[in-house]
């Protein structure tokens, strides 16, 4: 095998010799600042400054928040001068509104973006500081869920890592969306105080506050709150910076998420009374509004809370993007030259109504000018095909909060409709699918539709998803609109997920091919020559399991949890629900358990069966199956007759970083939701880049990770979306309880009490889901081919090199899957946005 003369960045090739880290600020435009010096360490300064404290008696803690600190110091000044070029150039920007932006930790991030790794381990060894404890220290960021807040994070790495002018805009939620424990098996939801200590991080902006006007004021009464819908009041939205480092440094973004306020924050009066909760009532409520992610909506003032949330996330953002606009020079009619705003996903969607109402009665245009920009400025990013997910808000809260915002969306509705019954003057029922308005069982606003109506773009998230989206979802708007509907396949950042989360496989991929992959993720093509080199293969799986024993110590240390390191580990990272199908998982591990039970001297590979994921606290299946993973492994891995064999772990409160420790070790991919179900999925993209196989069904971007890889390098199993959609009359999942004997096994083994002895019924919802009430994401249609899929990877696994050469073809033919695509793709085709260099 040939390698390359390159090697991951030194710090000979970030600095020069004879240059320091100052030197290095100073060549970036971030000022004469240094890291190492003994008189101006900054590390030093902000221990002795900032806490008041020795550096010699410092805790890790402390010693985190100086090295955040400090890191900041040294791109600030490059965060200053890359907005101060944005305001001079006037490039068109790209402004990203999101509830979720899953950013995990930043410290490490930030420092392999810096490419400053060499220079801050040296350092730290000067120092006798122990990095990886001091890591440890950050929380991760509880500003998202899953994979749409991650999606986000991503997307906004890329756009400063391609020097595209763009801002991220989210809240600030003080808790996350929950810490989840597991108690006797099941899941145990905590608050996720993240911000309980200072994020060196964030810079909080009060001169550039925005009102955001309600139209009920919240009043409490005795303890009680109630909405008076004869006032109105005011919210404050207070932005809090945070940086978002592009690979190398030379551009740095801003992610701005807003806080919650209130201008009235003591009434004295109310106080002198005695009604000391009144006094502060509506600071008190006010800060709710951004007080935790989704808050739970069972209930009508939860969903009122969520309601207000987004209105204050897309009315804040508004308003600071036509703050910048206008301050850059422009007028009212070039907006959507200047500007381009991406909705991820519904939650923003209420940017149609809140645009028009900001050109109609701030900037006085026509309606048909307001329009015309509006829906030019504006694009949309759908990321489900469940009905559910698709959001409808009631017509009540909008005339309640936002009477203004209701009557331009009836307007809108009144004109659309106009134009459905020209073109279909007799189909009614056409003309109440795409209405804006639902009316019935109650009035409520589509938000989906007004989205796709009141944007130039609409994109699906996999091209599977998309063609679903445009045929079925929502088919009557896709066939009146045809040109605004396209594919924006999701992608991961390789620099989080690869560079800085797998460091042996990055070095090796290196050594092979250069550094180019890291910005260019495509370049990896270049070992597909090297999966038949026996060198590089003994050095591919010394890389995957030296990132095995680093998962499996540092699970030890987290958690308690003793893993073998030598046994193929399966992993399922997913939010818990039926369509993700924990649960067909679930029951293929019951299947593989009955065949050991039955013979025990089965020759198998070891396999480590690993899941995590959080059920909201509201789905009682999803909590279930969460409890029956947890239940069933407590039996498989105390059976001695087992051991060495089989086992079953559930990792709590899952996380990005849980996430990059894990991917990195796994040797299996689960993808495995009922086909047309699952828009993307990103995790399959991290699996496959980080040498992991896939078994899965075609749904999704898996659909076309198999297209890349070759449908030979995954197991692919199960029904397609065709033959779901086809089945849905005539499917009986009885019929194969009463015809497979190892189907009807497993589940008798399990309703049976074996796996909750002491707990009898408790898992008759999930007996009821699969036999009684139709099964509707078919498991058990696809139990068979599953666990047939499995025994394919057992076989392959137990030969070495056909596994490695698999997994190292996987790794190369990723590149497809790199958010820099997807970005690329979305500035040329979506928001017509350049990449704006500084110096």
């Amino acid at each position: 095998m040939t390698r390359r003369a390159t090697s991951p960045p030194s710090p000979e090739k970030i600095l020069p010799e004879g240059e320091g880290v100052g030197d290095l600020a100073a060549r970036y435009g971030c000022g004469p600042v240094k890291f190492t010096g003994a008189e101006d360490a900054l590390y030093e300064r902000r221990l002795v400054f900032d806490h008041v404290v020795d550096p010699k008696d410092a805790g890790p803690r402390e010693q985190f928040e100086a090295v955040a600190a400090a890191i900041r110091d040294v791109l600030s000044q490059r965060w200053v001068r890359t907005q101060q070029e944005y305001d001079r150039a006037n490039p068109k920007q790209v402004y990203y509104l999101s509830m979720e932006f899953l950013i995990g930790r930043s410290l490490a991030n930030n420092i392999t973006n810096l490419m400053l790794s060499p220079v801050v381990d040296a350092a730290a060894r000067d120092r006798g500081l122990k990095l990886a404890e001091l890591l440890e220290q950050e929380p991760d960021a509880g500003l998202g869920n899953g994979g749409l807040g991650r999606l986000a994070a991503c997307f906004i790495e890329s756009l400063a890592t391609m020097g595209i002018p763009a801002v991220g805009y989210g809240l600030r939620y003080d808790y996350g969306i929950f810490r989840q424990e597991i108690r006797n098996g099941s899941q145990v939801e905590h608050p996720d105080h993240w911000l309980s200590r200072p994020d060196p991080w964030e810079v909080v902006r009060p001169n550039e506050m925005v009102e955001v006007p309600l139209g009920s004021k919240f009043e409490s009464h005795g303890g009680m709150i109630s909405v008076d819908r004869g006032q109105a009041m005011n919210l404050l939205g207070i932005p809090y910076d945070r940086p978002v480092v592009g690979y190398g440094g030379r551009t740095i973004n801003t992610l701005r998420l807003w806080q919650a306020a209130t201008p009235d924050v003591f009434d004295f009066g109310e106080f002198s009374g005695g009604d000391f909760f009144g006094a502060v009532a509506d600071r008190v409520l006010a800060e709710t509004v951004s007080r935790v992610l989704y808050p739970d909506d069972s209930t009508p003032r939860g969903r009122s809370l969520r309601f207000i949330q987004e209105y204050f996330l897309v009315s804040c953002s508004l308003a600071d993007i036509v703050s910048r606009f206008l301050r850059r020079g422009n007028d009212w009619p070039a907006l959507a030259d200047k500007v381009a705003v991406q909705l991820n996903d519904t939650h923003p969607a209420m940017a149609v109504a809140e645009l028009m109402r900001i050109l109609l009665d701030r900037a006085k245009l026509g309606w048909d000018e307001a329009w015309d920009v509006t829906v030019r400025t504006l694009a949309y990013t759908n990321h489900t095909l469940l009905p559910e997910a698709l959001e409808k808000w009631p017509v009540e809260l909008f005339e309640s909060l936002l009477p203004r915002q209701l009557e331009i969306i009836f307007e809108i509705n009144r004109r659309f409709l106009d134009t459905v019954r020209a073109a279909h003057p007799d189909d009614e029922a056409k003309v109440s699918r795409m209405s804006l308005i639902e009316e019935a069982p109650a009035r409520q606003v589509r938000m989906a539709n007004l989205a796709i109506v009141g944007t130039h773009s609409t994109n699906g998230v996999a091209a599977i998803h998309s063609e679903l989206l445009r045929t079925k979802t929502v088919a009557d708007l896709a066939a009146m609109f045809p040109e605004r509907f396209s594919n924006k396949t999701n992608g991961v950042t390789p620099r989080r997920w690869l560079l800085l989360a797998n460091p042996d496989l990055a070095k090796l991929l290196t050594e092979v091919v250069g550094d180019g992959w890291v910005t260019d993720l495509s370049q990896l093509k270049q070992i597909v020559p090297h999966a038949d080199d026996a060198a590089f293969l003994d050095d591919f799986l010394a890389a995957k399991r030296a990132a095995k024993v680093r998962f499996v110590d540092w699970i030890k240390a987290r958690d308690g949890v003793a893993l073998d390191p030598d046994s193929i580990f399966d992993t399922q990272i997913k939010r818990i629900h039926e369509y993700k199908r924990q649960l067909l998982n679930v029951l293929q591990i019951v299947v593989s358990y009955n065949r050991l039970r039955a013979n025990p001297s089965l020759e198998v590979p070891p396999r480590t069966f690993l899941f995590a994921g959080k059920a909201a606290p509201a789905y009682h299946l999803a909590k279930l199956i969460v409890k029956l993973i947890n239940d069933v492994g407590t039996v498989v891995n105390n059976d001695s007759n087992l051991r060495g064999k089989l086992r079953v772990e559930f990792l709590p409160n899952y996380s990005v970083t849980l996430a990059e420790r894990l991917i990195p070790a796994s040797d299996v991919s689960e993808q495995i939701s009922t086909a047309g179900y699952e828009a993307s999925g990103t995790s399959n993209m991290k699996f496959m880049m980080n040498g992991a196989l896939t078994i899965g069904t075609r749904d999704g971007a898996t659909i076309e990770i198999a297209e890349e890889a070759g449908e030979e390098n995954l197991f692919l199993f199960g029904l397609t979306a065709e033959q779901v959609a086809g089945s849905r009359g005539w499917y009986d999942p009885r019929w194969h309880y009463e015809h497979e004997e190892e189907t009807r096994r497993a589940l008798d083994l399990i309703f049976s009490g074996h796996f909750n002895r002491g707990e009898a019924g408790l898992f008759d919802p999930i007996r009821d889901a699969l036999l009684d009430q139709g099964d509707y994401y078919m498991h058990l249609a696809d139990l068979t081919s599953y666990a047939s899929a499995q025994s394919r990877v057992s076989e392959l696994y137990a030969d070495p090199k056909r596994w490695g050469r698999k997994a190292i073809l996987n790794v190369a033919r990723s590149g497809k899957f790199s958010s820099d695509r997807t970005i690329a793709e979305y500035a040329e085709s979506i928001w017509g946005a350049t990449p704006c260099p500084l110096d």
